[in-house]
């Protein structure tokens, strides 16, 4: 019967332990920080940015908010990156997307000061991610890949030389997470798929592990699963419920496939509640890299 790789628990335990090491560096004199630009009232958005807040005062971090109207224009958004980058009182922070139509969010996104990349995206912390593929990794990584690999191993499931299939080439997840992956301290083996990939079964009925980011709901079906597998559910949609005629989040694997699993992540639940965890944890580990 597969077991439940819980998000939700393993996201607690990492903040109880985010919360020692806060209070160690509030001792030695550095409190840090997580700031959020939000441009917009987006209620997703802004549900989101609120949440991230609260886990800070949940773990003891200060919180920096620079909220901006929908109508800010692109010199707004980057005068406001600007003050965040020149915050002492910021360690790290985030600029939540999506920008409003019209602002050329790439160029926002560059002008973030590598160092206090708190989702670990920006171009040079990705670079430096491809090239130190056995060295220490002294920058920001990536959140949700960051977040699985934890989750999968804080359950006890070793990953070395194991064959992960990853459906999704965003570059919050599917771009990302087999630089991650494919580093000599995971050592797994990796085969990114995508929508376009024109027989996505062959690809998966052999892997160990598959790494659904796709946002398409029920993409991964049980046929396409070998028995023992580990499922990771990443994508999120919304689905009207055929029964209530309401919306409901739906993921990328399919609930039967779960039957051949030997364990998988639920979805919500599972890799959500992590991500926001690493967010966390990349903050303080870049207030303790600026100690040392």
């Amino acid at each position: 019967m597969a077991q439940i790789l819980d998000g939700k628990a393993t996201a607690a335990a990492i903040k109880a332990e985010l919360t020692d090491r806060v209070t160690t560096l509030r001792e030695r004199g550095v409190v840090p920080g997580l700031g959020t630009l939000l441009v917009g009232e987006d209620p997703g958005s802004t549900w989101y940015v609120n949440g991230k807040h609260a886990d800070c005062a949940e773990v003891g971090i200060a919180s920096i908010r620079e909220d901006l109207p929908a109508s800010a224009t692109q010199e707004d958004i980057e005068a406001a990156v600007a003050r965040l980058n020149a915050d002492p009182a910021c360690t790290g922070f985030i600029v939540q997307l999506p920008l409003p139509a019209g602002i050329d969010t790439n160029r926002v996104l560059e002008l973030i000061d590598p160092d206090k990349d708190a989702d670990g995206l920006h171009p040079t912390n990705l670079g430096r991610l491809v090239l130190r593929i056995s060295e220490e990794v002294e920058s920001s990584l990536p959140c949700t890949p960051k977040g699985i690999i934890e989750l999968i191993t804080r359950h006890g499931v070793d990953l070395r030389g194991k064959e992960v299939v990853v459906i999704g080439r965003g570059t919050t997840v599917g771009r990302s997470i087999g630089l991650l992956l494919t580093r000599k301290d995971v050592n797994a083996t990796v085969t990114l798929c995508h929508t376009g990939t024109a027989d996505l079964a062959a690809h998966t009925r052999g892997a160990d592990v598959i790494v659904a980011a796709a946002g398409v709901p029920g993409i991964v079906t049980p046929d396409m699963v070998k028995d023992g597998a580990v499922l990771i559910d990443v994508g999120v949609s919304r689905v009207t419920d055929p029964v209530t005629g309401r919306s409901k989040v739906a993921g990328d694997i399919a609930a039967e496939a779960r039957e051949k699993a030997s364990w998988y992540s639920p979805n919500p639940g599972g890799v959500g509640p992590m991500t926001r965890a690493m967010l966390l944890a990349n903050v303080v580990e870049s207030a303790e890299r600026a100690l040392a």
